[in-house]
């Protein structure tokens, strides 16, 4: 299967990516499955991908929980090694286009001090189509991974 193909199967054809490495043959290595599946396990289980309550959590928390997965997917990228190459790919891409406009856009604001009201309700709106997003991801990675999606485990 081409990447393009594997992108689009998973709603993320918004994803810009030059046009060779869309049309390349994706085929997972070991390493790929590897690296899929550790990042898999870290976004099923953060507010990256779960539904977050109006009244629950706190948006600095979940901020930095969001911010955490720079860290987390260069961690799984030289755990894994060179190899893990299809993974990088696109790891890297959902990193620089979907989560590093999110967090730019909101950490001067966290840092500036806590929210206020219009702030917050903009921050909740922001987050719920990056968690869209995201959940699309770990679904793509559960795929990479060849293991069973639990992205939509819970009923919301």
């Amino acid at each position: 299967m081409q990447l393009k193909k594997l992108l689009e199967k998973w709603d993320l054809a918004s994803l810009k990516i030059s046009t060779p490495f869309m049309e390349m043959e994706w085929v997972p290595r070991d390493e790929d499955k590897t690296a899929a599946w550790e990042l898999y396990i870290e976004l099923i289980t953060r507010v990256a991908t779960q539904h977050l309550e109006p009244e629950a959590g706190d948006e600095a928390a979940a901020l930095a929980s969001i911010a955490d997965l720079f860290e987390l997917t260069r961690k799984t990228i030289k755990r894994n090694g060179r190899y893990c190459i299809n993974f990088t790919r696109i790891a890297v891409v959902v990193l620089n286009q979907k989560v590093r406009p999110f967090t730019a856009k909101w950490h001067p604001r966290a840092l500036a001090g806590p929210l206020g009201d219009a702030d917050k309700a903009a921050f909740r709106t922001e987050l719920r189509a990056l968690q869209t997003d995201l959940r699309n991801y770990t679904r793509l990675l559960a795929d990479l991974a060849d293991v069973e999606d639990m992205t939509d485990l819970e009923a919301v």
